[in-house]
């Protein structure tokens, strides 16, 4: 996966999702399981979307509120 600077805005349904943390899932920004088979050492983040809203997931993994973007990509 190439680097991205912006957020994954997306229109979420509730449910349970697994927000990508190492950065090399083919799903983005959600996990596909890419950080077991390349030994990344870094996990998932689970979030419970409790209504339907639109979330701004981190894009560029450097939030200081991730999953969730806080604008870190603009500084960068």
């Amino acid at each position: 996966m190439t680097e991205r600077k912006q957020p994954y805005v997306i229109a979420e349904e509730p449910g349970e999702k697994y927000y990508c943390a190492c950065g090399k899932s083919e799903n983005q920004p959600y996990c596909d399981g890419s950080h077991e088979r390349l030994k990344t050492g870094k996990t998932p983040i689970r979030v419970v979307i409790e209504k339907k809203k639109t979330v701004a997931w981190c894009g560029c993994r450097q939030s200081g509120n991730l999953p969730f973007c806080d604008g870190t990509h603009s500084k960068l």
